[in-house]
C-alpha cells in the first residue's frame, strides 16, 4: 500500500497497464525502457530490434538514467558484422536461442560467457542483463539492462520478472521488426 492507502502495482501490473494503453508498439516499447530501467535501478535499458533472415539489426529504444550515460540509440538499419557471432559470446547464445544472461560483473564473468575487451569497448558496463527475444528458434532482439559503476547481484524477483517480460514483448518485437522491415528502404 502506498501512503494514501491504495495498493501499489507490482511491475508485472505496470507492464500489463503499459499493453494496456499503448496500441502502438513503438508506444509500449519507448514506455517500458524507463519502468525497466528504475525498477532494476539501472543505468542504462535498451531494445536492440533485428531480422534474422537479413541479419540486419537497430537499437530504435534506449533508455538512461542521466546524461552521462552514453546512449546508444541507432536510428538506421545495419548489416550484423560477420565476426560477430565469434567476438561476443553472449550474441552467439543469444544467436542459438539459449536462455537470457544475467552478468553480475564484466570484470571477473568466464570468457565463455562474455568477452571482457569487446564489452568494454562497446558498451563499457559492468553488470547487465542480456535477455534474448526469440521465437521459433529465432532471434529477433535483445533486451539489455546494466549498470556502470559496480558489478551488480540480480535477484530472483528481477531474474523471474525479465523471464516474464521477454515472454511478453517477444511477439510484439517480432510484428514491429516486420512491420519497419516492410516499411524500410534498407539495404539487404
Amino acid at each position: 500500500m502506498n501512503h494514501k492507502g491504495t495498493k501499489t502495482q507490482s511491475f508485472p501490473e505496470k507492464i500489463a497497464n503499459l499493453l494496456s494503453d499503448n496500441s502502438e508498439a513503438e508506444s509500449f516499447f519507448e514506455e517500458l525502457m524507463p519502468v525497466l530501467g528504475e525498477f532494476l535501478q539501472c543505468d542504462r535499458c535498451f531494445l536492440y530490434l533485428r531480422n534474422p533472415q537479413f541479419s540486419i539489426g537497430r537499437v530504435p529504444f534506449c533508455w538512461v538514467r542521466s546524461p552521462e550515460i552514453p546512449n546508444i540509440y541507432d536510428e538506421t538499419w545495419k548489416l550484423e558484422p560477420e565476426a560477430l557471432l565469434t567476438e561476443d559470446p553472449m550474441f552467439a547464445a543469444a544467436a542459438q536461442a539459449k536462455p537470457s544472461i544475467f552478468v553480475e560483473d564484466v570484470e571477473t564473468a568466464s570468457p565463455e560467457v562474455l568477452n571482457r575487451d569487446f564489452e568494454r569497448e562497446n558498451f563499457g558496463h559492468r553488470g547487465l542483463i542480456h535477455a534474448h527475444l526469440c521465437q521459433d528458434g529465432q532471434l529477433w532482439g535483445i533486451l539489455q539492462c546494466c549498470i556502470f559503476a559496480q558489478a551488480r547481484t540480480w535477484t530472483q524477483r528481477e531474474r523471474k520478472a525479465i523471464e516474464e517480460v521477454v515472454d511478453t514483448i517477444t511477439p510484439i518485437a517480432v510484428t514491429y521488426v516486420f512491420g519497419l522491415i516492410a516499411n524500410c528502404n534498407c539495404e539487404r
